[in-house]
């Protein structure tokens, strides 16, 4: 038997989901609130599997209310069922510990197949989200290379890959070559190699230098 409780401002809502789920068998519905602290109250009293959470409900919000249950009872699994699908919801549910997230409109066999699945420790996402899930991690940037390296040390760094001597790098950065001189020994220093070619070693097999000039 599965125990869920749901937490949603909108009684239509709880009623509704609340009918749909007694009518289906291995789902009992242990009791409902209608905002993020006392869904919070109800899951560490009753300690359901699930909780089926919706985003904007008064006071604590279901975001808050999720967060709060991953640390003080991180056995209950909250699924998050709501009208939001901006990027900034779902990653923020995502971040506060929901194994699910399903848009409200789902059809009754996504919202049970969703229950059940959280309950095993899946990560379940409604279509939608899921498409936008991984549309948004397609978007994110790869990690610098050298985060040690200050911006400025990073561009000389670059242009050393690419071929350019301390004079060229000097004119192409309007800065004096005893500044590129002392910022090259700070590199070296940094990367912890003895000399300019190691240096342009290791930053060509971290992609810098493919701009510059000296493609060998």
């Amino acid at each position: 038997m599965i125990r869920v409780a749901i937490a949603d401002d909108h009684p239509t809502v709880r009623s509704g989901l609340k009918a749909l789920l007694a009518s289906v068998e291995g789902i009992e519905v242990v009791g409902d609130s209608a905002d993020g602290e006392a869904a919070v109250e109800l899951a560490l009293r009753e300690r359901p599997q699930v909780v089926v959470m919706d985003i904007r409900m008064p006071g604590r919000d279901g975001i808050e209310a999720t967060r709060r249950l991953a640390a003080a009872a991180p056995e209950v699994a909250v699924l998050i069922l709501t009208m939001l699908d901006d990027d900034e919801s779902v990653f923020a549910a995502m971040r506060a510990g929901a194994r699910g997230y399903v848009l409200k409109g789902a059809e009754q066999e996504e919202i049970v197949g969703a229950i059940h699945a959280v309950s095993r420790g899946e990560a379940i996402f409604g279509p939608g989200v899921a498409q936008r899930v991984l549309q948004l991690f397609g978007k994110e940037k790869p990690a610098e290379p050298f985060p040690n390296l200050t911006t400025r040390e990073r561009e000389i760094l670059d242009l050393m890959a690419g071929g350019a001597s301390n004079g060229e790098i000097a004119r192409k950065l309007f800065i004096s070559p005893k500044t590129v001189s002392n910022n090259v020994s700070y590199i070296l220093g940094k990367l912890q190699v003895a000399d300019r070619s190691k240096a342009i070693v290791r930053a060509r097999r971290s992609g810098l230098g493919r701009d510059g000039t000296d493609a060998g």
